[in-house]
């Protein structure tokens, strides 16, 4: 039987992304991650009554930490220092994006669960303003098109992160690759 000890919140969540990573959402299981983390389910459940609680007190650490990264990016002096401090945030732990997927499957299994997803729904909304910060930034230093939509731009920093790697280049070469195309372009100058 495992022995009773104590976790630290930050060890339970380093298990928890683990586990969702290794078997996602419905793979995911009390028993599992005793077992990763040598405790008995009875020390996970004196906390949580169900996975769902957990995992979306989880994705409220995971989108907090997100926001506060995102502060310390727009501390940055200049739009291009904040853009590289972005990009390389974005680029530093791709997972975050898949772990993002799996925490959009939770279901509302009681109050907790409910307040839990209040909280991320209001994140969402800091979240978009400091987002619509960077951009007005980029905009009032003429280093971004004032006609174009923020959403666009946005959505094209995002979703690099889901363009397959294919040819294998080194991860930072990748980056560095993706950083030069979204700042110079793609074609030669005429």
């Amino acid at each position: 039987m495992a022995r009773e000890r104590k976790i630290s919140t930050e060890e339970l969540y380093q298990t928890t992304k683990q586990l969702l990573l290794d078997r996602g959402y419905d793979g995911y299981t009390f028993t599992l991650l005793a077992n990763r983390l040598d405790v008995s389910r009875a020390a996970i459940y004196k906390y949580y009554e169900n996975k769902e609680e957990l995992l979306s007190e989880y994705m409220v650490y995971e989108l907090q930490t997100f926001i506060d990264n995102l502060k310390i990016v727009n501390q940055e002096k200049s739009f291009f220092d904040q853009f590289h401090a972005l990009f390389n945030y974005i680029f530093n732990d791709m997972s975050i994006y898949r772990i993002r997927e799996i925490g959009m499957q939770i279901p509302t299994v009681n109050q907790k669960v409910a307040e839990n997803k209040h909280k991320l729904e209001k994140m969402h909304n800091q979240l978009y303003t400091l987002l619509q910060k960077f951009i007005e930034f980029g905009k009032s230093e003429k280093v971004l098109k004032e006609d174009l939509p923020s959403s666009l731009v946005l959505g094209l920093i995002f979703q690099t992160v889901n363009i397959p790697n294919l040819e294998r280049i080194p991860h930072s070469e990748w980056v560095e690759k993706m950083k030069e195309i979204m700042c110079h372009g793609m074609f030669n100058k005429e």
